[in-house]
């Protein structure tokens, strides 16, 4: 049996999208030299090659992928997504326009059914949140790639943040600092951000045998004022936290605000880390140490997979999990 990319992944200990985008020589990913020396170690042990496109494949006038999203003005996410697939589309001479869906929309008047008369190359389709949808049927008929979203039976390509790494990492940060008590202030409950960063956070104490309790965990609504109140509520507790993982930067703002009131310092009596590398999280004072977001890199990256499916190189990818790398300031 041929090796696959996952078979170069698990020999590495990296992540699939990670050989991808090595292999593939995608600009704007930054790797070690340590990284990209351990992928192509693998690659050369296991004799792995990247398959080819298909010579019989014809893309010709097709040079279009409609970026459809949700929502494009309350968080800067899909906005970044769509720099991201714009870039990685100019490098390989296709075009991206901009679309957003309304579900509510009657179906032959929404923006599917004005781009079905395009010669599409294919759909990134976009959520402001992190969820799992029912996809549109126009997904279904071109080369299509969800990114941060999945669709409901996995029908088709996505791409999201490791949410659960990303958690993990966090909360390591803060164990490795001397931190022995460590409060997380979460999104709202039921959501797939708050469900998967608050897994890492209980992986990392176990790993690290620290108990987990439940006291430490509060749920605020990613505004900076629900960081403010919770951050009050945690350092009531009989015995407080030392360090507090918010996750997401505003969160981390009004966390910042309410220790301040209490005359704590940060970090020398308590470390805050957050989660989105927002542009404000490098003028919070002290400036915040938090876990980047990568949506510029996912729009990239789904850019390139439709543009191998479109070119005959078909996707062994069900879903891919892309790193989300901590940024190191001063807040830790």
């Amino acid at each position: 049996m041929k090796p696959t990319m996952m078979d170069v992944a698990a020999d590495a200990g990296v992540s699939q999208a990670t050989v991808s985008l090595i292999l593939n020589g995608s600009s704007g990913a930054r790797f070690s030299e340590a990284t990209r020396k351990k992928v192509m170690d693998a690659v050369k042990e296991l004799g792995y090659q990247l398959p080819g496109r298909s010579p019989a494949s014809d893309t010709a006038g097709k040079k279009v992928i409609a970026f459809v999203t949700d929502e494009l003005t309350t968080d800067p996410w899909m906005a970044l997504a769509f720099e991201g697939a714009r870039e990685k589309a100019l490098e390989l001479g296709v075009i991206v326009t901009l679309g957003i869906f309304r579900s509510a929309e009657d179906p032959n008047e929404n923006v599917f059914s004005l781009y079905q008369q395009q010669p599409l190359l294919g759909y990134i389709f976009g959520t402001i949140l992190t969820r799992k949808i029912e996809s549109p049927a126009a997904l279904f008929s071109v080369p299509s790639v969800l990114v941060n979203c999945y669709d409901h039976e996995r029908r088709l390509p996505s791409i999201v943040p490791g949410d659960v790494v990303g958690g993990r990492t966090a909360t390591e940060r803060l164990i490795s600092a001397g931190r022995r008590r460590i409060g997380l202030i979460n999104g709202q409950d039921g959501l797939d951000n708050p469900r998967d960063r608050l897994r890492g956070y209980k992986q990392a104490l176990a790993s690290n045998d620290f108990a987990f309790d439940s006291e430490l965990v509060r749920y605020g609504n990613w505004e900076p004022s629900s960081g403010y109140s919770e951050t009050h509520a945690l350092m009531d507790l009989a015995d407080p936290p030392d360090a507090i993982f918010c996750a997401n930067d505003l969160m981390a703002l009004g966390c910042v605000e309410a220790l301040k009131e209490r005359n704590l310092s940060i970090p020398g009596d308590v470390s805050v880390i957050g989660f989105d590398n927002r542009d404000i999280a490098q003028f919070i004072r002290p400036p915040l140490t938090t876990l980047h977001l990568p949506l510029f890199q996912m729009g990239g990256m789904a850019v390139e997979i439709i543009h191998d499916i479109a070119g005959g190189l078909k996707s062994s990818h069900d879903q891919l999990k892309v790193e989300c790398q901590i940024i190191e300031r001063e807040s830790v």
